[in-house]
């Protein structure tokens, strides 16, 4: 199973990015997905989930409202469409595919078995 994550970048604070990830060897329609970011000298935090109908989402409090998790289960590829960005916001981003067929999406990193290579994602003030 490979996820190639891409769509980074720098930009400055109230721009927006929209990140993509592409799934291969898995059945990506079956699986929830999420997205989780990690900022220099922080732990991964949850950002946004979405269950594999794409009929349930979850966000992080903080991206409320700015932030948009959606799948293309025909292209097989997971987005994160992110509007009015903070500097607060600066990480590095990580699409994942949570472990069991058509189970519950989760903010749980460790329930998640596949994790693409991140994508640096910077804010500037």
């Amino acid at each position: 199973v490979q996820l190639q994550a891409s769509g980074g970048g720098l930009v400055q604070a109230g721009g927006s990015l929209r990140l993509s990830c592409v799934v291969s060897g898995r059945t990506f329609s079956m699986y929830p997905m999420g997205w989780f970011r990690q900022a220099p000298g922080k732990e991964r935090e949850f950002v946004a989930a979405i269950s594999w109908s794409g009929g349930y989402i979850d966000y992080l409090e903080y991206v409320k409202g700015r932030f948009t998790i959606s799948r293309d289960n025909a292209k097989n590829t997971l987005y994160l469409q992110m509007n009015s960005l903070k500097p607060e916001d600066t990480a590095v981003y990580y699409c994942a595919t949570r472990k069991g067929r058509y189970r519950e999406y989760s903010r749980i990193s460790k329930e998640y078995d596949y994790w693409g290579q991140g994508t640096q994602v910077t804010v500037s003030s």
